[in-house]
């Protein structure tokens, strides 16, 4: 399959994925974080899809990946009705942490404290 194709299906999994993520009951996914799909990694033989999610604010690390797991059938199902595929691969989620290490590192640039000298024409 050309890889064009591929980034097709995983941004259309990492749309469905992002709309039915708010409407999972399970509580260690709905615990006062917010969650954001950041990017999906499908085989090329659409078997199996690494789904990386980012979270801010409080929660347990350990009970969200549970949560998550326990909720992928669910989420692969409503994959398979969402979308037109050969085989509906199996979710496997992890944290992307990108987005509060830049966060972090937006904060740091901030806190220096840099001098400015005006009589430099730079």
């Amino acid at each position: 399959m050309p890889s064009h194709h591929i980034d097709r299906i995983n941004d259309d999994i990492r749309r469905v994925l992002a709309d039915k993520l708010p409407q999972v009951k399970d509580p260690r996914v709905q615990q006062g974080a917010m969650l954001t799909v950041t990017h999906t990694d499908t085989t090329a033989d659409l078997r199996h899809c690494k789904v990386y999610v980012s979270v801010l604010g409080q929660y347990d690390q350990r009970q969200m990946l549970r949560g998550l797991r326990s909720v992928s059938g669910y989420l692969r199902r409503e994959l398979g009705r969402s979308l037109d595929l050969r085989y509906t691969p199996e979710l496997t989620f992890l944290l992307d942490d990108s987005i509060a290490h830049g966060a972090y590192i937006n904060r740091l640039i901030n806190d220096l404290d840099i001098q400015h000298d005006d009589d430099d024409p730079q």
